[in-house]
């Protein structure tokens, strides 16, 4: 029964989580929240994960009712992420498997998110819908390779929302995507914004510039409320990304959508998907926000698949890159 220690912290997140067999033991966090209208500066959230990191690895262990004796191997995040707050993470899990002797394995973050996904929800071989602050992507396992059918061909969708959220300058606490989605609940007028899907990928750069532009001019103008700019650019984004994921599931001949990555919370995204799904006989696979935002319990478990297959990885070898597709990675583990 090996259990496995994940570190992860790509973005504004230190996750810390342990998993033995399937079992989460352990999955603290901290997130570094910036004021509103602000993003997150990589050596600012650098230095936030070096601050907490040691309390949480503590929290972690302690929460699982372990010590460094227990742990059988440590896992990372190797990529994709921002660069400083990949290596500040880094460079813990490396030192804490030398100095536990311990085998380290570097993981990739979309994989992560898939695996939690799977090993939470049940779904057996779903498509996958990525949706997170860094990364868009429709997704299908075939030969052991995670095939990305279709992708942002730009920024990501949570990126699109949080600098959306700061022309609004809401809260960025707990996340500015959460925000839109509660003031989103109260908007009553469907403003037609552009809508970019290209062939299996779609853009955002486009919306999210149409709204920058018009937003100040409309509310000036008494022509909408904020609310009625949240409900429009979500009801269009998501419309978007459901329209690529009924298509990768008629190509797969799929009847599984499994929603990972912190965009994956959203209820409204939830809910459209279970319609189009639905209408195919299909079911939706989503988790809640202890594993859909980022966390080190997804990086544990990836790595547990990895280690039970003897997917170790070389230590010279355990750097991190800030650009690593998910369909680089050799599934060993999965027939």
């Amino acid at each position: 029964m090996p259990t496995v220690i994940g570190f992860e912290g790509s973005a504004n997140k230190i996750g810390i989580g342990i998993v033995r067999d399937g079992v989460v033991l352990s999955n603290p966090r901290h997130t570094y929240i910036t004021p509103p209208g602000q993003g997150f500066i990589p050596t600012d959230t650098a230095r936030h994960h070096q601050k907490y990191v040691l309390e949480i690895l503590r929290k972690a262990l302690d929460e699982a009712k372990l010590t460094s004796k227990d742990i059988d191997c440590v896992c990372y995040t190797k990529g994709p992420g921002m660069g400083a707050p990949l290596v500040s993470v880094a460079v813990v899990a490396r030192t804490v498997a030398q100095l536990w002797n311990v085998p380290i394995i570097g993981v990739n973050h979309c994989i992560g998110h898939i695996e939690m996904g799977r090993l939470v929800t049940g779904s057996d071989n779903p498509t996958v819908l990525y949706v997170s602050g860094g990364n868009t992507q429709v997704i299908a396992y075939s030969q052991k390779r995670y095939r990305i059918f279709g992708e942002t061909i730009d920024i990501a969708i949570g990126n699109c929302l949080d600098r959306f959220a700061r022309i609004l300058m809401l809260s960025n606490d707990p996340s500015p995507g959460y925000n839109i989605e509660q003031m989103a609940k109260k908007g009553k007028k469907l403003i037609d914004l552009p809508y970019s899907v290209k062939g299996m990928d779609v853009s955002f750069s486009g919306i999210l510039s149409y709204i920058e532009d018009c937003a100040h001019k409309m509310l000036k103008a008494n022509e909408c409320t904020p609310e009625d700019l949240c409900f429009s650019l979500q009801e269009t984004l998501f419309a978007m990304l459901v329209e690529i994921t009924e298509r990768a599931m008629a190509h797969c001949g799929s009847d599984e959508v499994l929603i990972v990555g912190g965009v994956g919370c959203n209820e409204r995204l939830q809910e459209m998907m279970a319609a189009m799904a639905e209408e195919r006989g299909a079911k939706v696979f989503a988790t809640d926000e202890r594993y859909c935002i980022d966390n080190g319990a997804m990086i544990a478990q990836a790595g547990w698949e990895m280690f039970c297959t003897g997917n170790i990885t070389p230590w010279e070898e355990t750097w991190c890159t800030q650009r690593y597709r998910t369909d680089e990675v050799e599934v060993t583990w999965r027939d």
